[in-house]
């Protein structure tokens, strides 16, 4: 179980590191659904992560980060209706 939530970490940092070289080589727009959507399963992966290794300030800071990511994508959604 270990290797496994390791490698759902190591997962969800690339993830994040992608959506912010993307954004910052102007690739990808920072407030696009592409870029939300790859923030939001990164952080979701972290979470998992940092709560399985009691990495509470970790943990906390990723569940606030999805939420921003759902809130976001939520938003997208109604703007498109």
């Amino acid at each position: 179980m270990d290797l496994l939530v390791a490698a759902v970490g190591w997962i969800g940092a690339g993830l994040m590191l992608y959506g912010y070289a993307r954004v910052s080589a102007g690739v990808m727009a920072g407030d696009g659904l592409p870029y939300q959507l790859i923030n939001l399963a990164g952080s979701l992966a972290l979470m998992v992560n940092t709560a399985y290794n009691a990495a509470w300030p970790s943990a906390i800071l990723n569940v606030v980060w999805a939420a921003i990511g759902v809130v976001s994508i939520v938003r997208l959604k109604e703007a498109v209706r």
